[in-house]
């Protein structure tokens, strides 16, 4: 399947050797291209921000779903496409976790790419079904281990951050829960909804209206300090599991080689990312759905991110160093 994929993504043109232009973007959309499910943290954040970049570029910017393989499938596209500017990767730590755990991808997670500028940032939370007895982490640590293997809690799959997240919990609290994985977001969401699962981890965008709405019910973030739309939630550390720390990011790429005139006009010493930072719409959009905006077009807080972990060798050395 994952060899198929590729070989429709020649078909399609997205490595069709054609050379850079110098007046970069000409007449041609440029398509950024998500290893992930529709409605998952990497979806949402490239279609959010696709129409203003299209608007301070004057060129469409397309955002496509090439799902699978851990968003490898994705990733392998963009690592072979020509390095003209028209095809990019939107990518999250996925890409750092992919590199470590699956020793099937074709491509160099870290010399095959060339990361652009960060662009968004999120949290991972814990959260629960509504009839789900506790009300906070504490709670969920008691109930846990009052009845050893009866918890069940829901991710995105083996090897996904959100999966990193909910075993860096199960270890560092020692409790005996059962793990539950979906294949996407949306399905840890129905999950959780229909009350099949008693909680999961996710990213707090993907939550936050469910949330709101008391449907479901958020216990804590995962991050380092309180998330800045989510002020009343407490963090995992302080709900009595200090040093707990689980952070998400996305951010552009491009092939490794693309010239740096391209890579510029975006990031350090450009003005596309900038300017679409300096869009008031686009920093309310973040805040409703519990994304900060992070550009980053100096690269150095990204580039950090995505080599981060090129010399780790097992899982708990990326649990501790990407998260």
């Amino acid at each position: 399947m994952k060899r198929s994929m590729i070989a429709a993504a020649l078909a399609a043109g997205l490595l069709a050797a054609a050379p850079a232009s110098a007046e970069w973007p000409a007449d041609q959309p440029i398509h950024v291209l998500v290893g992930f499910n529709a409605g998952g943290g990497t979806d949402i954040v490239s279609r959010i921000i696709a129409p203003p970049l299209s608007e301070v570029l004057h060129q469409s910017v397309i955002v496509e779903n090439k799902v699978g393989a851990g968003g490898t499938i994705a990733a392998e596209i963009v690592a072979r496409a020509n390095k003209d500017g028209y095809t990019a990767l939107m990518t999250s730590p996925a890409h750092t976790v992919a590199a470590v755990m699956l020793k099937s991808i074709r491509y160099d997670a870290f010399k095959d790419f060339a990361g652009v500028s960060l662009v968004a940032d999120s949290s991972f939370v814990v959260v629960a079904k509504k009839e789900f007895p506790a009300n906070d982490i504490k709670g969920l640590i008691a109930l846990a281990k009052a009845s050893p293997g009866k918890l069940n809690f829901a991710d995105v799959g083996v090897g996904s951050t959100q999966n990193f997240a909910g075993e860096l919990f199960r270890q560092m609290t020692n409790i005996d829960v059962k793990h539950i994985p979906y294949s996407s977001t949306p399905g840890v969401v129905t999950a959780l909804l229909q009350g099949q699962v008693d909680y999961g981890v996710e990213l707090a965008h993907a939550v936050q209206g469910q949330v709101q709405a008391g449907k479901l019910k958020l216990l804590a973030v995962g991050g380092p300090t309180r998330w800045p739309t989510l002020p009343q939630v407490p963090t995992i550390a302080e709900s009595g599991v200090p040093g707990y720390r689980v952070t998400g990011w996305y951010g552009w790429m491009y092939p490794a080689g693309t010239p740096k005139a391209i890579v510029d006009k975006l990031g350090e010493y450009g003005y596309a990312f900038a300017n679409v930072n300096a869009q008031p719409e686009i920093d309310q959009v973040h805040h409703k759905v519990a994304l900060t905006l992070q550009i980053d077009p100096s690269r150095r807080v990204y580039v950090r991110h995505i080599n981060v972990v090129g010399n780790t060798r097992t899982r708990d050395e990326v649990v501790r160093r990407e998260m």
